[in-house]
């Protein structure tokens, strides 16, 4: 008596066929899986790969006398570059020696992080 419910649920399609055609595979589960690896490329990779550019391209960029900030949320001017080391001065007379890759933004405005 309780598995009656069951057994009329695996029951083949009124007709006596299976059902097939298009409408079987649109609502399959391959199409979601399509869609949804369409809108995580659009709606994150994406973006986040241009984002990733468009640093990469700032870094490269550094010249002398660029004011930057670092991902540690500290703000200075280029003296010295030596590769991939920075020689930031971040008050007269005091000088750090960061990687190249550690700088988050470039110009006087503020951090990356508090941009709107």
């Amino acid at each position: 008596m309780f598995f009656d419910s069951v057994a009329y649920a695996m029951a083949p399609p009124a007709g006596g066929g299976e059902a097939g055609g298009l409408g079987s595979i649109l609502g399959g589960p391959l199409p979601m899986l399509v869609l949804m690896f369409a809108i995580f490329y659009f709606l994150l990779i994406r973006p986040q790969q241009k984002k990733q550019k468009t640093h990469r391209a700032m870094l490269e960029a550094l010249k002398k006398g660029d004011k930057v900030w670092t991902n540690g949320g500290i703000r200075g001017s280029i003296v010295d570059i030596d590769g991939d080391n920075l020689t930031i001065e971040i008050a007269p007379d005091v000088n750090v020696v960061i990687k190249r890759g550690f700088v988050a933004d470039k110009d006087g405005g503020a951090p990356a992080a508090g941009k709107k």
